[in-house]
């Protein structure tokens, strides 16, 4: 896979309609052309203290901030043609199909992958786990902004890149 949009997002709070921040990286013909981050209004609009934590955004950060929907314009016309790619795929398609649930908006049916499935079908035995941080790291890039969105999506598009590299398969395949 040569042309994708590796992506991620950040929550509010355990809603996961309550994205706060949102990074994408744009890979066409296997090299980074895009890198586009954005704050979120988040929908329910509350932080809890264990995302806080994780991501340390809060009111302050987002509470001048689009919100989803017009967030999601912008982003889509760099990604309507591509397949999205993120690091446990089943949070990031799960947050982003509740937003679209939340504002009222047709749902496009993206095609997602994850780099977490793929790492743990082509190097099991070989990581002493598949978080973001370890599998980006044995593909050669160093997380050093773990839970940044943009960071994120970064790694996220490293490992797709990294793992086809690594295996000689197209990621697709893995």
């Amino acid at each position: 896979m040569k042309d994708f949009a590796a992506i991620d997002f950040e929550t509010a709070n355990r809603n996961s309609s309550s994205i706060c921040s949102v990074g994408v990286v744009i890979v066409r013909g296997g090299e980074v052309k895009e890198k586009i981050y954005r704050l979120v209004h988040p929908t329910p609009n509350y932080y809890s203290p264990a995302n806080v934590s994780v991501h340390g955004l809060t009111n302050e950060d987002t509470d001048c901030a689009d919100y989803f929907p017009e967030v999601w314009a912008e982003i889509h016309q760099y990604i309507e043609d591509l397949p999205l790619v993120a690091h446990f795929s089943r949070f990031d398609e799960g947050c982003l199909k509740a937003a679209f649930r939340r504002y009222q908006m047709t749902y496009p049916n993206y095609s997602f992958y994850c780099t977490c499935n793929a790492a743990r079908r082509v190097l099991r035995g070989q990581l002493p786990n598949f978080k973001l941080p370890t599998v980006s790291a044995y593909c050669g890039y160093d997380l050093e902004k773990h839970h940044h969105a943009l960071a994120d999506a970064e790694a996220a598009a490293m490992c797709v890149l990294g793992l086809q590299r690594i295996t000689g398969m197209d990621f697709e395949e893995m």
